[in-house]
């Protein structure tokens, strides 16, 4: 019988003993065993602790983010693998895609968080806090990666997402994990954690695979680590309960079952866009991934006089499902995931029956469609009605993991909201009305009890992810019975994995400690104007002190009439009696406008674009005749990832501070400036080629690919000829549905890829050459550059057309040239 392996320490590893028996849902065939028995449980946690975790925390949140995106990408490219092995757990193509690509899907949203973070391991949270009133002491928060492992004890219903959405945080914040799936499933986790190890793309040990019941896992843990959970409510109050979590106070984050309701607002009557939603809503609610899922609605709260029509719309709804193999498209609901979960779903439905009555389905008869129902773990939609549940607690405190829900009656708002509150705490409710005075009364009320509440009504019907769909940047948990914890939850959800400290110093020190300059700090005065350096070569800090500027009344007219802004302020000083101002005053933008004027180099330079203004404030009047300076300062760099037809480039915060005559700071603000990067390519044109071509010799070998010397020089020629206009008897090779995106390649600093096949050149064999020697073939690119350059002399705005780009202007093929160029010196060694 195959063994499910575990990926430990750096390699895969199989434990001992007779594990659990895995089984096909659908089938009820043997899959294999999970087993860790025998394992050395503390070393795969040492092992993340020092292997991973050293990587991952060296690495900076844009590098994370960057390579969870990758990552993402990946897996994506490999989604119908895991779609195969999906059906097996006894979920449709549906429930399949929800774990799937909703797990990759984590992966993409966590990795988009690195925007938010700065450029540099940790990260800088809330505003400074001035200690000493304006002087050189001060404080700052910051948050650092805990120098633990995440242990994640999953579920069976999710694999793959269950997973993903917990590890894509955990990385994110520079932590590496721990994961222990649920032996029912964990097959699935398995094939995923190898084509993730395959990849290579993560550093090794920030992730390892537990694949079987580990008891002793919380043993050795300490406290840097950081411990979640999902599951059933009585095992995870026994973990809680670990004496080693409390003996080494270890983070423990709980999701557990959850008795989630939804309401139908009274508005929300037969016929209404709403009352189709709702039901539409449970429908869904109570088959996706056949029940099974932590936020399904398993409490169906609706007004006393609608619960006949919510019964029979929701049989005729159920009627449509269609149960059988999961592979098969006619099928719209699977399998549980194994027998024993059937079996623990008719006793707790036959539990909840005991007050309730069973109104749609059957817990002994079901129709399958291309499966036995006696070999796989199929079990029949159930609809309960409960007509007492201020009386009968079952339906609030026992929960069937499974398709089943169960509709109950209320006579106000006021009631429904205390039936919300009955199931103790949820991770998810949701009431649908249009009308949103009673959204107001039930989410104020409900609030208390729960971790979500979703309001639908037909302007968001379309656009809704519906009840039971948590979401990245959203908080996932609930609490009291659904286990107290929160997940996810954007960069919330990052911190949780992260150590927050309280700095004190100097302005200068923090300045130094956080990258971002703080007000009172020392300035580094630069050599040059800080807007004439690349974004790479810029330092929180830099700093320069402007020329002065004497506001005139003339200029407050002038921007008066100009902008229209005729505040009395500026234009009538018999009526400033009375106001805060003495004189005539210039006006707050027009202060800002000034600063600018003075500080704005006005050279062509690596600085691009005015990218916005963050805060601005106004500390005292400027009155005509006052003469003012600024002192401009790089507050902070923020990375920014390339896209579209713009050079690579970064964000710039800079801190603007306005002085009048008296040296007292009149005003202050913070603007963005998107600044250039460096490029990498080794600056190649007419002025210094012909000292890179006398280093190439006839004999000289390329580092990659079967080109020689002269056939690299000929390939050359012949691709700056066509930028040239002299070659264009071609088609364009790119699609033109594609073509845009690919001219973006022009502008990135990415290199050419080695090995590419150039579409005018001849597969798998070298083209004839055409010149009679080297040194001939050196000329002739010199003299094909001349030719480009006059070309475009004479014609600055023609475009020529490219076989892999598409019509290029004299800036693209400048670009591409200097690329290319760079491609084909560095493969025959003529830039070391």
């Amino acid at each position: 019988m195959k063994t499910l392996q575990s990926y430990i320490n750096g390699k895969w590893a199989e434990g001992s003993g007779d594990g659990i028996i895995m089984h096909d849902a659908v089938t009820g065939e043997v899959i294999g065993k999970s087993t860790t028995d025998g394992l050395d449980i503390p070393e795969v946690l040492h092992y993340g602790r020092t292997k991973g975790g050293e990587m991952l925390r060296k690495m900076t949140f844009q590098e994370r983010g960057n390579m969870i995106k990758k990552l993402a990408l990946y897996l994506t490219k490999r989604k119908e693998e895991f779609y195969e092995i999906s059906y097996r757990t006894g979920a449709t193509r549906i429930d399949s895609w929800i774990d799937i690509e909703g797990g990759f899907g984590n992966l993409f949203a966590n990795a988009s968080l690195r925007k938010l973070f700065p450029n540099q391991p940790f990260h800088v949270e809330g505003d400074p806090v001035d200690l000493s009133r304006g002087g050189r002491f001060m404080a700052h928060h910051i948050l650092v990666p805990k120098r633990g492992v995440a242990v994640h004890i999953n579920a069976f219903n999710f694999p793959i997402w269950g997973m993903l959405e917990k590890c894509a945080v955990n990385w994110m914040a520079g932590v590496p994990a721990v994961v222990l799936p649920a032996p029912q499933t964990a097959y699935l986790t398995e094939a995923v954690v190898r084509v993730i190890v395959d990849s290579g793309i993560m550093p090794e040990g920030s992730l390892q695979l537990l694949s079987g019941m580990t008891k002793n896992i919380l043993d050795t843990v300490e406290s840097q680590d950081v411990v979640t959970f999902t599951g059933s409510a009585h095992t995870g109050k026994m973990l809680k309960a670990h004496p080693r979590l409390i003996e080494e106070s270890v983070p423990f984050t709980m999701e557990a079952d959850s008795l989630n309701a939804s309401v139908l607002g009274e508005d929300a009557v037969p016929g209404t866009p709403e009352f189709d939603q709702f039901i539409k809503e449970v429908r869904n609610e109570m088959t996706v991934k056949s029940g099974q899922k932590c936020t399904a609605i398993r409490r169906i709260i609706v007004p006393s006089g609608l619960v006949e029509d919510v019964q029979i719309a929701l049989g005729k709804q159920l009627d449509k499902v269609t149960i059988g193999d999961p592979r098969l498209k006619e099928v719209r609901m699977g399998a549980l995931a194994s027998k024993k979960q059937v079996e623990s779903f008719k006793n707790n439905v036959s539990e909840i029956a005991k007050t309730a009555q069973i109104v749609y389905g059957s817990l002994d008869k079901i129709e399958t469609i291309g499966a036995d129902a006696s070999k796989g773990a199929f079990v029949s939609p159930i609809l309960m009605r409960e007509d007492k549940p201020l009386q009968n607690d079952s339906v609030h405190t026992i929960e069937a993991f499974g398709p089943v829900s169960t509709i109950m009656p209320y006579d106000t708002l006021e009631e429904a909201i205390e039936l919300t509150h009955r199931g103790k705490g949820s991770l998810v409710s949701s009431i649908f009305t249009y009308d949103d005075k009673i959204a107001k009364e039930f989410v104020v009320g409900a609030a208390s009890h729960h971790g979500r509440i979703l309001v639908g009504n037909r302007e968001n019907a379309r656009q809704s992810t519906g009840h039971g769909s948590p979401l990245p940047m959203l908080v996932h948990g609930g609490p009291g019975r659904a286990g107290g914890g929160e997940e996810m939850g954007g960069m919330r959800g990052i911190k949780h994995y992260m150590q927050r400290c309280a700095i004190q110093g100097t302005p200068t020190t923090i300045s130094e400690v956080t990258g971002i300059y703080q007000a009172n700090a020392k300035y580094k005065e630069t050599d040059k104007h800080p807007f004439a350096y690349h974004w790479e070569d810029i330092e929180p800090g830099m700093s320069i002190k402007t020329h002065k500027r004497t506001i005139t009344d003339t200029d407050i007219i002038n921007f008066g009439n100009l902008t229209w802004d005729h505040f009395y302020a500026h234009t009538d000083i018999t009526s400033l009696e009375g106001s805060i101002f003495e004189k005539r005053t210039a006006h707050g933008y027009f202060i800002l406008a000034a600063a600018a004027g003075l500080f704005v180099y006005p050279n062509k330079g690596p600085v691009a674009a005015n990218y916005g203004l963050e805060e601005c404030r106004f500390l005292r009047p400027i009155y005509h005749n006052d003469t003012v300076y600024v002192r401009l300062t790089c507050k902070q760099k923020i990375d920014r990832d390339h896209r579209g037809k713009d050079l690579p480039s970064g964000i710039v915060k800079w801190f603007v501070e306005v002085y009048d005559q008296e040296e007292e700071l009149a005003a202050i603000a913070t603007i963005l400036t998107m600044v250039q990067k460096k490029s990498p390519f080794v600056p190649i044109d007419r002025t210094n080629i012909e000292n890179y071509l006398a280093k190439l010799t006839a004999d000289a070998q390329p580092k990659w690919g079967s080109m020689t010397p002269q056939h690299m020089l000929e390939h050359l020629e012949h691709t700056i000829r066509i930028g040239a206009g002299e070659i264009q008897d071609f088609e364009i090779a790119t699609p033109e549905e594609h073509l845009e995106k690919v001219q973006e390649m022009i502008y990135n600093h990415k290199p050419m890829p080695r090995g590419h096949q150039h579409p005018l050149m001849k597969k798998g064999e070298l083209e004839e050459l055409k010149h009679p020697d080297l040194e001939t073939a050196k000329q002739k690119v010199v003299e094909a550059l001349d030719n480009l350059d006059n070309f475009f002399k004479e014609h600055p705005e023609a475009t020529t057309r490219n076989a892999v780009f598409g019509d290029m202007n004299k800036f693209e093929w400048e670009l591409l040239n200097v690329k290319h160029l760079n491609h084909h010196f560095e493969q025959f060694k003529l830039l070391d």
